[in-house]
């Protein structure tokens, strides 16, 4: 017979019926916007008299992973009106949103406005765990505080971990497409180290890929490899033994085409250095895209083949997904990455984030006068009323009443 753990995990089961009407109701307060309602029904289009119009992407903001993650941080409130409740980071990647759960004084462990630290948790403190999930240690130290767990997890993250924990079982090296530092790709990470034996290595550019295939087909210098991608693979991990068997995995919200190139010229990497009979033996490939993120960049992609004068991307500038929102737009027409209708200054100018120079930066004339359409579209992560704030705000730099184009 098993020894039960000490301080087994306890996760707190927020989902009633009782609990989530209330909290849902409170939630659309805050969130939801009656413009954006009307503007769907409108066939995602409002005008002007041609002066200037708006169409919004067919799919944008919150996906169901971001809201069930706010219901149940909202949740835990309700419940625990009085106890001090603690959250790991950010709930999700949107300022706004994050703001409005300090406001509801829930501690933050980590971040640049951290409030609590996890040393300083007792047994039984309420422990929110964010959409992006967390990595396995940092599970480990609060299991073993007896901390209670409020899992705001997004499913299509446990699935990546269910297969970096199998490709770890196998023996087989995960290869995951993402960005090392972002706090998905790390729990994601953690997982590819299934009972001490698995390893990883995480790309980020096709660039990145190049040079690992390169590696593959015709081995290299170890050093310079280990160098080249310093905090981004697993303890232990030695190219010369760990590319031999690789699988592909991804952080959800990355761009599904660039996901796919990373996977077919690792497969051709395989296929060149053990041939084509032998490539099932040493490559595994599982599709991990979010569905919410590729419906967002399918219908942003559907608004860009529209006659469009400029893109407003709308979200928060660490937000990943977001950020390949903006990478489409600015791919083929002037796209500005905004976090709210605030950085729409005037007419003359923009405040706008500048993913190469990872800063704000400021663009003079951006509105030109006469007849102009603009698309608009938004993450994952940003909430309806921060897009009507957006839509708002350009209808008045032009002198425009939205209430009054809603009632013809």
């Amino acid at each position: 017979m098993s020894t039960p753990e000490p301080n087994p995990p306890r996760k707190i089961n927020l989902r009633r019926p009782d609990v989530m009407a209330a909290v849902q109701a409170q939630v659309l307060s805050h969130y939801r916007s009656e413009l954006i309602d009307r503007i769907r029904a409108k066939g995602h289009v409002l005008s002007a008299d041609g002066l200037l119009t708006v169409k919004l992407a067919k799919e944008f903001g919150f996906c169901y992973g971001v809201e069930r993650a706010i219901d149940l941080a909202y949740a835990a409130r309700k419940v625990f009106p009085d106890q001090p409740i603690y959250i790991l980071g950010e709930i999700i990647h949107n300022p706004e949103v994050n703001d409005q759960i300090r406001a509801m004084d829930i501690k933050f462990l980590s971040g640049k406005e951290k409030t609590a630290d996890i040393e300083d948790l007792r047994k039984d403190d309420v422990v929110i765990i964010p959409a992006f999930g967390a990595e396995t240690s940092t599970m480990e130290k609060l299991e073993a505080k007896g901390c209670r767990f409020v899992d705001t997890t997004c499913g299509d993250v446990m699935s990546v971990w269910k297969r970096v924990r199998q490709y770890a079982n196998d023996a087989v090296t995960s290869i995951i497409h993402g960005k090392a530092w972002h706090e998905e790709t790390k729990a994601t990470s953690s997982r590819a180290m299934a009972k001490g034996g698995g390893h990883y290595l995480v790309v980020f550019t096709l660039a990145e890929t190049d040079y690992v295939c390169d590696y593959i087909v015709r081995g290299g210098n170890k050093q310079e490899f280990l160098d080249k991608f310093k905090g981004a693979y697993s303890n232990g991990f030695d190219p010369d033994v760990h590319l031999q068997a690789i699988g592909v995995a991804n952080q959800t919200t990355m761009l599904r085409g660039e996901t796919e190139e990373v996977q077919r010229r690792l497969r051709m990497a395989i296929e060149k250095k053990y041939g084509a009979a032998e490539v099932e033996k040493h490559f595994r490939f599982f599709d991990t895209i979010c569905g919410a993120t590729q419906d967002r960049q399918d219908a942003l992609e559907k608004l860009l083949a529209d006659p469009l004068d400029l893109l407003l991307v709308i979200g928060g500038y660490n937000s990943s997904n977001t950020s390949h929102l903006a990478e489409m737009g600015e791919a083929r027409l002037p796209t500005y990455f905004i976090k709210n209708a605030a950085k729409l200054v005037s007419d003359d100018l923009i405040v706008h984030y500048d993913q190469h120079r990872h800063q704000e930066v400021e663009t003079k004339n951006w509105l030109r006068p006469g007849r102009i359409t603009v698309g608009v579209t938004a993450g994952a992560s940003c909430p309806n009323n921060l897009i009507e704030d957006v839509i708002r705000r350009l209808f008045e730099l032009r002198g425009i009443a939205v209430q009054e184009l809603l009632a013809n």
